[in-house]
C-alpha cells in the first residue's frame, strides 16, 4: 500500500510516516497544499491523509481540485478543526473519512484499511480466491489454510495484485502502489521480489498461483 500524507506539522507528519512504515506501508510526504496536490495528481495512491490548515493552499481547496480532476484515491481529512460545519464541508467536497487531532495512530491505521477496502469494493478485510487467502490486517497468506511465509515486500506485491483480482496488474502499477517516490523504476528489485513470490506460492499450492501475462502484467490464477 502507498499513502500520501499532506501535513504542514513536520513532527506529526514524520511520526505518522514512521508509524505507517512499521506496517510496511510506503509513505510520501508533502508539507503544503500545492505540493500535496501535485503529488496526488502525478502519483497513484491507495489513500491520502490530508490536513485542512495548510500553507500555500487550504486542504479543502486541494480536495476540491483533486475531485474536479477526477482523482479517485480515498481521502481521510486530518485536522484540528472539530466544528461540524468543517467536517460536513470536507465530506461534501469528496472526503471519505475524517479524523480530529489529536488522534491515535491505531485508529488511523484502521480507518485507512477500511477506506482502502471500500475503494476496492470489499466489505471484509480478507481476500480469498482459488484456495488462496490474503489477510491484510494480520498480513498473513495461506493456501487451503496452509500458511505461506512471505517477506514484507512480497506480501505487499501479492496484496496489490489480489486487491485488483481478476484484473491483470502491470509492473508499473505494482511499483506505484508498493514503493515510495524514492524507488528506482529501472532497478531489478521488483522483478526479484516477483520471482520469489511466484516460487513460494507455487511450492505451497503445487501449481501456478501467480501467472505472468506477457507484455501486460500479473494475475492470480483461480
Amino acid at each position: 500500500m502507498r499513502v500520501l500524507v499532506v501535513e504542514d506539522n513536520r513532527e506529526l507528519a514524520l511520526s505518522v510516516k514512521k508509524g505507517l512504515e512499521q506496517e510496511n506501508i510506503s509513505v510520501d510526504l508533502a508539507h503544503d497544499g500545492e505540493s500535496g496536490e501535485e503529488k496526488a495528481l502525478v502519483n497513484s495512491y491507495d489513500g491520502i491523509l490530508l490536513d485542512l490548515n495548510l500553507p500555500k493552499k487550504d486542504g479543502l481547496d486541494v480536495l476540491q481540485s483533486l475531485r474536479k480532476e477526477e482523482m479517485e484515491s480515498p481521502v481521510i481529512i486530518i485536522t484540528a478543526r472539530d466544528e461540524i460545519k468543517e467536517r460536513a464541508k470536507g465530506l461534501d467536497f469528496g472526503a471519505d473519512d475524517y479524523l480530529i487531532k489529536p488522534f491515535e495512530l491505531l485508529e488511523l491505521k484502521a480507518r485507512l484499511r477500511a477506506i482502502v477496502r471500500r475503494y476496492h469494493g470489499r466489505a471484509l478485510p480478507q481476500i480469498s480466491t482459488g484456495g488462496l487467502t490474503v489477510d491484510p490486517v494480520c498480513r498473513r497468506v495461506s493456501y487451503q489454510e496452509k500458511e505461506i511465509l512471505l517477506k514484507p515486500k512480497e506480501f505487499d506485491i501479492l496484496l496489490c495484485i489480489a486487491q485488483r483480482h481478476p484484473a491483470v496488474v502491470s509492473s508499473e502499477e505494482i511499483a506505484e502502489h508498493v514503493y515510495d517516490e524514492d524507488f528506482d523504476p529501472f532497478s531489478s528489485v521488483l522483478r526479484v521480489h516477483l520471482a520469489r513470490l511466484k516460487k513460494k506460492l507455487a511450492e505451497a499450492a503445487g501449481r501456478e498461483v501467480l501467472k505472468t501475462i506477457r507484455a501486460k502484467g500479473y494475475q492470480i490464477c483461480d
